[in-house]
């Protein structure tokens, strides 16, 4: 008998949420094949089997969170190699070892063989590479496992209905579609008549549908573990508020001078890039433990997004060298990809200094969480009309609240009070 345990996913984090068993106790498998999908904060992992034997035991149903380095599963081997219960790390190398044979040539493995291969869904990071080896198909995506079953079966994946979170394709969503052929083949053979206006495209103009339906919020009253993105929500929040010193500032930004059409959040993403350069001293990181701060010459925006499953911070990159219509176009790309749950978890990392515009729901005021290693985030409130003196008697002007939160180890009051005189001096221009 031997136990494999949950390896480290490659994204630093100490559990993961199972979320389709591929096996079943008694089934005979084979080294590679599809074992379980696993979901952490990032992307839907396709852990595969790592050695061949008859499956004893599943230590977990769907919706358990299993803690990296606990028992996953139990094989009775009947003879083929064992993996030692007592060595994780080599778990971890044995499986690796086989998600790196993977990607080295997904393609050629599908092209020669109609039998589904085990890889992993999305993007995982190890000590040296990042596996990606998804494809997109009709706005959804497919692992080379799903895609080899769909060859098989000779199903269109473009006509799949996705299940997994992010509007990943499982191998269940596969066999589903094979036994309902007229789905499949609702995509004529042949092209129509001229006359015939063509059909409309596979890829929806919408994002993927999401894995779980949004379900209303339910008061039970019973206790209720949190999993998938506020899990890592909560694990942020609580580092943050034991490792740093935060203190915030407040004030107005008068944007009365405005001219018509302007972007509210890539005048805020502007002003930001003006004040880093002004005090630079917020647009850096902090290392509490060695106490160094390191401030970054370019300009990465973290830009909090707020969403039924938690929050996430996508990042605006280079900021300081993009026009206002790539700004808007990034800001577009950052959209789609939250509601889709398609988000590299590249992208949620390394932003030099955060955004949170909260207004467009509610709130003047706030103090924003800080994520380190970054030593300050800018939160933006509701616009409101304020009664401001102009010459002598009282205009309505339209401003904007602004709430700067800064780690007070690295970044002093006088720097941030100039940082945030500088932002509001940028927006009051007309444009």
């Amino acid at each position: 008998m031997s136990i494999f345990k949950l390896p480290d996913l490659g994204e630093g984090l100490p559990d993961a949420e199972i979320v389709e068993w591929h096996v079943k106790v008694g089934d005979t498998v084979e080294v590679d094949q599809p074992m379980v999908s696993m979901e952490t904060a990032k992307a839907v992992v396709d852990v595969p089997v790592p050695t061949a034997g008859v499956v004893a035991k599943l230590y977990g149903e769907p919706g358990d969170v299993i803690d990296t380095g606990a028992p996953l599963i139990e094989f009775s081997n009947d003879g083929a190699p064992a993996v030692s219960e007592d060595t994780p790390a080599q778990l971890r190398e044995e499986a690796q070892q086989v998600l790196n044979e993977l990607n080295d040539a997904p393609e050629a493995q599908e092209s020669a063989s109609d039998e589904p291969v085990g890889t992993v869904v999305g993007q995982m990071e190890t000590s040296n590479t990042v596996i990606n080896n998804m494809q997109e198909f009709g706005g959804k995506k497919a692992a080379p496992a799903v895609r080899a079953l769909a060859k098989k079966l000779k199903v269109d994946l473009n006509l799949v209905e996705a299940t997994g979170a992010g509007g990943v394709i499982r191998p269940s969503d596969v066999k589903k579609a094979a036994a309902n052929p007229p789905a499949a083949a609702a995509k004529p053979a042949t092209p129509p008549p001229a006359t015939t206006p063509p059909p409309a495209p596979a890829v929806s103009a919408s994002p993927a549908p999401a894995a779980k339906p949004v379900m209303p919020t339910v008061a039970t009253g019973e206790w209720q573990q949190v999993k998938g993105s506020r899990r890592t929500m909560a694990r942020v929040m609580q580092t943050a508020h034991a490792n740093i010193v935060p203190t915030t500032i407040m004030d107005d930004a008068d944007i009365h001078a405005w001219q018509a059409g302007q972007d509210i959040t890539g005048r805020l993403i502007r002003s930001l890039v003006v004040a880093a350069a002004a005090e630079p001293a917020l647009n850096a990181w902090f290392d509490g433990e060695k106490l160094a701060r390191r401030i970054i010459g370019h300009v990465d925006i973290g830009i909090a997004v707020d969403t039924e499953d938690g929050l996430f911070v996508p990042t605006m990159r280079n900021c300081e060298s993009l026009t206002p219509e790539q700004i808007r176009g990034e800001m577009n790309v950052i959209k789609n990809q939250v509601k889709s749950r398609s988000i590299p978890p590249e992208a949620m990392k390394d932003y030099t200094i955060m955004l949170s515009n909260f207004g467009v729901y509610a709130g003047r005021y706030a103090t924003p969480v800080i994520t380190p290693p970054c030593v300050s985030i800018i939160a933006a409130g509701k616009l409101r009309h304020e009664v401001v003196p102009v010459l002598g008697g009282m205009e309505a002007h339209r401003t904007i609240p602004l709430s700067l939160t800064f780690d007070h180890r690295a970044v002093t009051g006088g720097e941030a009070a100039r940082f945030l005189a500088a932002m509001i001096k940028d927006l009051n221009l007309p444009n």
